[in-house]
């Protein structure tokens, strides 16, 4: 039995955006290009269209399986300007503080525009402008803030809330509450600029012009070569067995994928406590975890085709392209991804994981993607483990608790199976107790045989055509 088509992501305005495109006979890569395109309007608390991201497309009829990166690119190719100090900030998460930096030197090459293009030509079949046309009617409109992304907008405060930002997500110097009206002043021109000139106007256009002046006001080096040069990049794909099926993605800087191999084999012959110990031996990881700004949206269409797509801006630069309702990623301010040998021009590393799962015969299983930075790889893999071993419907395994590790702490949610922390702490692992279910465990959006699942963690939804 075939996948249904069905959609999933962060918000239910996102979600309704991808369904109504695939009413309207559009392809999986249609309608996830327009549901990220969306997530300018209804999710810009965790992404945007000047952030960076990943696809993964299964193509259902030659069985084959595609991953586009168009995260971030490092500027410099200019040679011009010297980038000045980022701004130091610090964000509360979890009741921990947390340092980060943004401003304009922390802003990487923009790839979402690329991305969006380069997926849509590839797997399209709506015409440009109206995969484009929903954004620019949610952002006219502006969106309900769901309550979890409210949450997040009070950790996240500091970076959100400087410039445009003020009286976007703080009108009157009140941080908006769930169930407002979050509005971008703007960005419904910038999105109808962009379905009637396509991307380029973010590179070559003028969009990259007024990109490039706001950027470098903000002390940032980001100059006309580098936008020039950004392109699209095909990735190999990365794979792994899990449960009898077959895991593509790409290789993240969290090793997913790896992570999913060290797995013992047949996993499903363990017992919950005995799987529960060595999930987190394979998770394990070492250092302070971040926040990590990130949404994902999942798609199935009717001939069976798959698309998702992972996108971030980080924590957010608080550059705004003046008018246009656009925040600009602040990818070269988050430290765990600034390795020794980066160079001008260079594709920068991230967490983001979209994936998908075939069966023996090449069929599509599951599609799925997470938010969480570090938590990602933990979010996806219990999720899995939930469809593919548990037997769970999508939107249960996305919605169960979870753990995470860091070092020699289990950080549980509220729910979690008391026998299976037991067997973690006589395994030697500190157990740490959260209160709720919380957003810092990622959020997964899937589709799959099993249905279609939003994490309630960050106000996700996830419904069938």
């Amino acid at each position: 039995m075939p996948v249904k088509a069905g959609v999933a992501a962060g918000h239910p305005a996102t979600t309704e955006v991808g369904l109504r495109i695939l009413a309207s006979g559009g392809t999986a890569a249609d309608a996830a290009v327009a549901a990220v395109l969306a997530c300018s309007a209804s999710e810009s608390v965790l992404t945007g269209i000047g952030g960076g991201g990943f696809a993964t497309y299964y193509d259902a009829a030659n069985r084959t399986v595609t991953c586009l990166d168009f995260f971030c690119s490092v500027p410099g190719l200019d040679g011009d300007v010297t980038p000045k100090p980022m701004l130091p900030i610090e964000v509360t998460f979890g009741g921990v503080p947390m340092p980060y930096s943004i401003g304009g030197p922390s802003v990487g090459i923009p790839g979402v525009p690329a991305g969006c293009g380069e997926v849509h030509a590839r797997w399209g079949r709506l015409p440009w402008h109206e995969v484009v046309e929903p954004a620019v009617l949610l952002a006219r409109a502006g969106v309900a803030l769901p309550e979890a992304q409210a949450r997040t907008l009070v950790s996240v405060a500091p970076a959100l809330t400087p410039s445009d930002g003020g009286e976007i997500y703080a009108p009157g110097g009140r941080l908006l509450r769930g169930g407002e009206t979050l509005h971008h002043p703007g960005l419904d021109k910038a999105l109808d600029s962009l379905a009637d000139e396509g991307p380029s106007i973010f590179y070559t256009g003028r969009y990259g012009d007024l990109l490039v002046e706001a950027v470098r006001a903000s002390g940032g080096a980001i100059g006309p070569a580098d936008l020039a040069a950004y392109a699209v990049l095909e990735l190999p794909v990365a794979h792994a067995r899990l449960a009898g099926q077959h895991v593509y993605a790409r290789t993240d800087l969290n090793g997913t994928i790896a992570t999913i191999s060290a797995l013992p084999e047949p996993i499903q012959e363990l017992s919950r406590p005995d799987r529960a110990v060595a999930v987190a031996d394979a998770l394990r990881e070492y250092g302070r975890p971040r926040i990590g700004d990130t949404t994902n949206v999942s798609v199935v269409d009717a001939e069976g085709n798959a698309c998702v797509i992972t996108t971030t801006l980080g924590i957010g630069a608080g550059v705004w392209l003046p008018g246009l309702g656009i925040n600009l990623n602040s990818m070269l301010g988050e430290g765990e991804l600034i390795t020794e040998d980066m160079a001008p021009g260079q594709r920068m590393q991230s967490m983001m994981c979209p994936l998908v799962v075939i069966d023996e015969d090449g069929d599509l299983v599951l599609a799925a993607g997470s938010a969480g930075a570090s938590r990602i790889r933990t979010a996806l893999v219990d999720t899995l483990l939930g469809v593919l071993v548990d037997g769970l419907d999508t939107e249960t395994a996305v919605a169960r608790p979870r753990f995470h590790v860091v070092d020699n702490a289990v950080h549980a949610e509220l729910g979690y199976p008391e026998d299976e922390l037991s067997a973690l702490a006589s395994a030697g692992y500190t157990i740490v107790q959260w209160e709720e279910l919380n957003h810092f465990f990622g959020g997964v959006s899937a589709v799959g045989l099993a249905g279609a699942g939003g994490d309630p963690r960050r106000g996700g939804t996830g419904q069938l055509l």
